[in-house]
């Protein structure tokens, strides 16, 4: 923290108390702690795409399923049905003969309503079936469900109706102007109407005029969009809003809790803070709740009160709103129109930032219920849907907490007193830092910089003491006396309060933290980390760096000691370092803390070091409300801490609900801290203070040793309390036999030492005490009940060498033994006792010795039936029955379990795969059942679910997943191939799979695009799928695919690339077949319309074969080879064009493995060296340029095998020897490495510069941008569905 610290020494036990108790209070921490800052760019609002379509028509209107999960567009003459969560459009729904402009959801969720500009509305259920239609005298302009009664309002230009299902005929009230937009109260006992004309009309439900508000704009300013608020909680706010200053400052004591948004409290502003005491709730106000947001075509954002009371002034916009939308429970406002963005506004109206830009007007948007998601519909039918994020901004300095609220206001808390202060600055709040008495508080435009009035370190009155009105763009903000500090990536700049840059430092890497670690007013000291490792010191009246150190990994936070000795960092590798800053020594470490038990996979920050009397804690704050600790050297306390063992843990609770049922979220410190003093405490045997430390926070382990040393004790009151803590019923138990027996009178204080002795294991111990106490019966029952005969005939011989000790003599004198001995009726001859309670089973099957397979089984069947599964297993462990550990864990269903004892014990594999399977299927996980199966060995099983899954996806029309269970079912094949016996059939079936999965994943694209509205393919790539298709199909077309849907896309995909001569060649094709009505008039138009057209092909179209440079004719009868050399062609698995690679093989005796070594070796070829050479005749002299060629001649030997002479019926594969082999490049060779027994096949990319990715599991071809795409889009390979980061091939 920002601390100017004393003597280390006297402030140690203080500090660390002070860090807990600060800790607890501390609400929501996150970005910047301890007048540190990360370097991260923060935002106030973040707006993430999440999907995106288009449709043809322009989005007038957009309604949500209550439940989220549904989305209802008015789009033209149709309503458009999406599934929220990946954009998907379910279903199309006609009933409308013209544009629909509305639509509107009920409440409830069982019915929504459409209004078209055929005068009509429709009740649609959830089902998507249209029950009820009425219509009105002119185009219905805006539908609105009552929240509470479900009445419907459906409003047109002359008139509105109210309807409910409970009335037969539609109650009409005739308008004095076109209704645009209306809207219910939260209640539902107003309907507000917005007009033409520039009224608003407030309706109760019977539709009877209570409120009529004129404004000043009339019939120039049209109500375009009204909204009411969604929260009840704003009354205070709206009641008390002045607009007069700038920034405001409010003071409030009588909170006990930070305000959540919902339930914020706003008071009247002043120049000065002023106190005031928490307002109670009055019940009278209610009209006052109901605030109405009204967008009109003046360009004006207003707000008005149930009593048409106008609140505040107009807000300008510059640009005509088209909707307006309440988000987040009425905390902010959403407006969008004719700027082609949708803004953010505080529930004020002050902007806050976009949250996405259209290319065309944005005509309605709405939020997702109960989330943080938006959508967006615009004029040119484009639909988008957002998740906006909100980031954290806040400060930290001793004990004053200053954090962001509202987006526009700063609150600053005081830790101790709970004070708190709101700044409302009635701008974004970008950034905020706070220093001593100094807060800098960074707007959009300009910063401000406040101070306390006096020194008193609990005045909370602050007052502004400078502006510097300039726009700043950096990272990070820090505060000093008399300088703010602005971080821009790598470069730091103080600035004095006024604004006047004084000094500036570069640093070599990015700035990854900043701290300020105190100093004289205007010399005051920062630590830097940067991200290469450096951490630096500076001083703002310095211009040089002080290098302290220097690390391999980059810097996440940092902080340094009181003593200013040392220096504790964490790196990206969460690994806490700390250094001796003077001898750059290496301290210690503690690696992998987000790895520790009970921490999840977060970041780490620093929050406080404190180094004194030889006792160091660190603190650790890690985001999410976590929190960890480790000890380092201590000379005093070194063994103690030896002793106990320690953790990081973090429990969170909630606080009761206070008078307003305000909610505020505590955060524990971890244990560890109070072990010291608890220990201490435990020595003096003063167990109930010991208790009172512990509840401050301790480990689980600090728990039981507090808990054991007080049963010890004979303090059962704490040791109850401490156990309770831990939940270990077995002492519980012990414990509450020992109170009933002190109250029956029992006084020996031995006899219960003895019992918790017994408890604990220490027999001995427990014998003695017996003894002593004159009950030897109780340890004779003791020994013999754990068969240590031994020790029981010290306690009472027997004489006789042979007679020995059976247990069935010995007299039994307690009515409760302790849970560990062994009930008498494990041994011959002794009835056999009921059946013991949990806690004495787990004892007597830990006692008992492997070889006693009889008692232990019995005890595992006890354990099963007491639904004590692991202990059970246990047992069976112990035993080292295997089978029977094998079928609890299958009949318990904890498979992964059964997973680990399968991969240690094959043989017990089929046992555990195959009920998994058939436990998958009963849960419909079919696929995760096939591979079960597969596992298992039982491959007729596993295909015939695979072939199950393959019919049920064609009949269902899901053929993408018919081609990935096609291919998932060929690769079983291959797998299978691999037994001799199987081999033929297996490869044949391999081969038909394989082309099936080809089929299908092709004919996926045709599907959607005959069957939805929307193509997510562009017309070359239709073209060349439809293209392929026809070329692939066999005589027998398989199942679902259909050959008209093939012919119609390549007919009208060849017509708009100019292909006009395949095209007709198309429908000439259509006509011979049978043609579903819904494409008959298309295809007569398509062919008629096609004989005006040239009768051939465009030649940009023309296939290229790329090892004899033949042009491919569109239409080939030889299908997918080129006519020349009958290459087969290689296609992309996404675009399919033919791709620029030639398959090769081998020559004979060329294994894959001395390809694989040859390739790589990429011998380079001979130079051509030119020689001069000299002729001297009589005459004249002569000198000439001999050339010297390499012994392969110019030609690269790969291409000169792929020469082919015209005309060839048949196929003639390029083989390469050696020689060749070693001419080529790694780089431009693809290698499908299929599993034996088919033989790797081998492929040269002609053009270099053009890069092809191949996926590893599937072997399917792409452009690599294209691929990546893709894999991004859906996280997987598009073929296969292998997830990148998935293991294995």
């Amino acid at each position: 923290m920002c601390v100017a610290r004393g003597n280390a020494g006297s402030q140690s036990g203080l500090w660390s108390g002070y860090c807990y108790w600060l800790l607890r209070r501390l609400p929501r921490l996150s970005q910047r702690l301890g007048g540190g800052a990360r370097g991260v760019r923060e935002a106030a609002m973040r707006a993430v795409l999440t999907w995106r379509d288009k449709a043809e028509h322009c989005i007038n209107d957009i309604a949500f399923k209550p439940d989220g999960t549904q989305l209802i567009l008015a789009a033209g003459n149709r309503l458009l049905v999406y599934d929220t969560s990946d954009g998907t459009l379910l279903q199309p729904l006609k009933g409308h003969k013209d544009t629909v402009y509305c639509v509107a959801y009920a409440k409830d969720g069982k019915r929504f309503a459409s209004g078209s500009a055929d005068k009509s509305v429709i009740i649609w259920t959830s089902k998507l079936e249209g029950i009820l239609k009425y219509t009105h005298n002119d185009s219905i302009q805006c539908v609105s469900y009552n929240p509470v009664t479900h009445q419907l309002a459906s409003c047109s230009s002359s008139d509105f109706g109210l309807w409910s299902p409970e009335q037969k005929s539609i109650s009409k009230n005739k308008s004095s102007s076109k209704i645009i937009c209306c809207s219910w109260t939260n209640d539902g006992q107003y309907l507000a109407l917005g007009m033409f004309n520039g009224i608003i009309s407030i309706r109760n439900k019977n539709g009877e005029e209570k409120v009529k508000i004129e404004r000043p704009g009339g019939s120039l300013s049209p109500i375009w969009s009204i909204c009411w608020n969604p929260s009840s909680r704003w009354e205070s706010f709206w009641m008390n809003r002045d607009n007069n200053d700038a920034e405001d400052v409010i003071v409030n004591r009588g909170f006990q809790e930070i305000p959540s948004l919902e339930s914020a409290v706003y008071s009247s502003q002043g120049s000065e803070a002023e106190e005031e005491e928490p307002e109670e709730e009055d019940d009278n106000l209610e009209e006052h709740n109901d605030i109405l947001a009204v967008a009109d075509w003046g360009q004006k954002l207003s707000f008005y009160q149930l009593s048409g009371k106008q609140i505040g002034k107009d807000r300008v916009l510059n640009f005509d709103p088209c909707c307006i939308s309440y988000f987040t429970k009425g905390e902010y406002i959403l407006l969008g129109g004719s700027d082609k963005q949708v803004s953010l506004f505080t529930k004020d109206g002050v902007r806050l930032g976009t949250v996405g830009e259209q290319y065309s007007w944005v005509w309605t948007c709405r939020v997702k219920p109960d989330s943080n998601y938006v959508v967006v519909g615009c004029q040119d039918g484009t639909i988008s849907f957002y998740q906006l994020i909100f980031s954290t901004v806040h400060g930290l300095y001793k004990d004053r907490y200053a954090y962001r609220d509202s987006m526009t206001d700063v609150i600053v808390q005081h830790l101790i007193t709970e004070q708190k202060v709101r700044i409302k600055c009635k701008e974004l709040v970008k950034k905020i830092a706070i220093y001593r008495n100094r807060l800098a508080i960074q707007l959009p435009e300009k910063i401000l910089i406040y101070e306390l009035y006096s020194e008193d370190s609990s005045d909370m009155h602050y007052r502004v003491k400078e502006r510097i009105v300039k726009k700043f763009e950096c990272n990070l903000l820090v505060v000093c006396a008399n300088h703010i500090i602005l971080c821009q990536e790598k470069r730091l700049q103080c600035l004095s309060f006024s604004g006047v840059k004084e000094r500036e430092w570069q640093m070599e890497s990015l700035i990854r933290y900043i701290k300020v670690i105190g100093g004289p007013p205007g010399r005051e000291g920062l630590l830097v980390g940067l991200k290469n490792g450096q951490i630096l010191k500076i001083f703002v009246d310095n211009l040089f760096a002080i290098v302290l150190l220097k690390q391999a990994t980059a810097v996440r936070c940092l902080d340094m000691s009181a003593s200013r000795k040392k220096l504790a960092v964490v790196d990206e590798n969460d690994t806490c370092l700390v250094y001796d800053i003077d001898t750059k020594e290496l301290l210690f470490q503690v690696k992998s803390l987000r790895r520790t038990r009970d921490i999840p996979h977060h970041c780490l920050e620093v929050l406080a070091v404190n180094w004194s009397s030889g006792l160091f804690t660190q603190h650790v704050l890690l985001k999410h409300d976590l929190l960890g600790k480790c000890p380092s050297s201590m000379p005093d306390t070194e063994q103690l801490f030896k002793k106990r063992s320690w953790n990081s843990a973090l429990r969170q609770k909630r606080r009761p609900e206070s008078k307003r049922k305000k909610e505020m979220r505590w955060v524990e410190v971890a244990a560890g801290q109070e072990s010291a003093p608890m220990y201490q405490y435990l020595d003096r045997k003063m167990f109930k203070e010991a208790y009172q430390i512990a509840c401050l926070g301790v480990t689980d382990t600090d728990w039981r040793e507090l808990a054991m040393e007080a049963l010890e004790g004979l303090d059962f009151e704490t040791s109850k309390k401490a156990f309770i803590r831990v939940q270990d019923l077995r002492y519980l138990e012990l414990i509450s036999s020992i109170e009933e027996r002190k109250k029956r009178g029992e006084t020996n204080n031995d006899l219960f030492l003895a019992d918790v002795f017994s408890y604990e294991g220490k027999f001995h111990e427990a014998a003695k005490l017996y003894k002593r106490s004159g009950q030897e019966n109780l340890a004779l029952e003791m020994y013999t009940d754990l068969r240590m005969f031994e020790y029981a005939k010290v306690i009472h011989p027997i004489p006789g060498p042979s007679s020995g000790l059976e247990p069935t003599g010995v007299p039994t004198c307690n009515p409760e033994p302790p849970s560990h001995f062994l009930p008498s009726g494990f041994f011959t001859g002794v009835p056999l006792l009921p059946a013991p309670s949990l806690s004495r089973l787990i004892d007597i099957a830990r006692k008992l010795d492997k070889a006693e397979r009889e008692p232990l089984l019995l005890c595992a069947t006890y354990l099963k039936k007491l639904d004590s599964p692991g202990y059970a297993a246990e047992t069976y462990l112990k035993m080292g029955d295997l089978k029977s550990l094998v079928q609890l864990h299958v009949e318990t269903q904890r498979w992964d379990e059964a997973f680990a004892l399968g991969e240690k014990h094959p043989e017990f594999k089929d046992d555990i795969y195959v009920p998994y399977a058939q436990w998958l299927a009963e849960n419909d996980r079919f696929e995760e059942a096939q591979q079960a199966f597969h596992k298992a060995g039982r491959q007729r099983e596993a295909v015939q679910v695979l072939e199950q899954l393959t019919d049920n996806a064609v009949a269902e029309s899901r053929f993408n997943d018919a081609a990935y269970y096609y291919w998932m079912l060929s690769m079983q094949c291959l797998d299978i191939a691999q037994d001799p016996a199987q081999k033929d059939v297996m490869l044949g079936k391999f081969h038909h799979f394989q082309r099936l999965a080809e089929l299908y994943h092709g004919y996926h694209a045709i599907h959607r695009h005959t069957e939805d509205p929307f193509s997510v393919h562009g017309p070359e790539t239709l073209f060349n799928i439809s293209r392929f298709l026809l070329h692939s199909l066999p005589k027998d077309t398989p199942s679902g695919i259909s050959k008209v849907k093939i012919l119609f896309t390549l007919a009208k995909q060849s017509k708009a690339l100019g292909a006009y001569r395949l095209a007709r060649h198309a429908y000439d094709k259509l006509r011979g077949l049978c043609i579903p009505a819904r494409f008959q008039k298309s295809i007569e138009l398509g062919t008629l319309t096609i004989r005006a057209k040239p009768f051939h092909d465009s030649e940009e179209l023309v296939p290229l074969c790329y090892r004899c440079s033949t042009n491919n004719p569109l239409l080939n009868n030889l299908g997918n080879v080129c006519i020349n050399c009958r290459q087969p062609f290689v296609f992309s698995a996404s675009s399919y064009d033919v791709l620029h690679l030639v398959e090769f093989c081998l020559e004979e005796g060329i294994t894959d493995e001395e390809a694989i070594s040859l390739i790589d070796l990429e011998a380079p070829r001979p130079k051509r060296e030119d020689r001069q050479q000299e002729t001297i005749n009589n005459s004249s002299q002569i000198l000439q340029l001999v050339e010297t060629k390499d012994s392969m001649g110019d030609e690269d030997p790969f291409t000169a095998k792929l020469s082919f002479e015209q005309g060839g019926s048949e196929f003639v594969p390029v083989v390469v020897s050696r020689l060749v082999l070693r001419s080529m490049s790694r780089r431009d060779i693809i290698i499908k490495r299929w599993p034996p027994p088919l033989r790797w096949q081998y492929f040269r990319s002609l053009l270099p510069d053009a890069s092809i990715t191949m996926c590893p599991s599937c072997f399917q071809m792409f452009h690599s941008e294209d691929y990546e795409l893709l894999v991004l889009q859906h996280g997987c390979c598009p073929y296969c569905r292998k997830r990148k980061d998935d293991p294995g091939p």
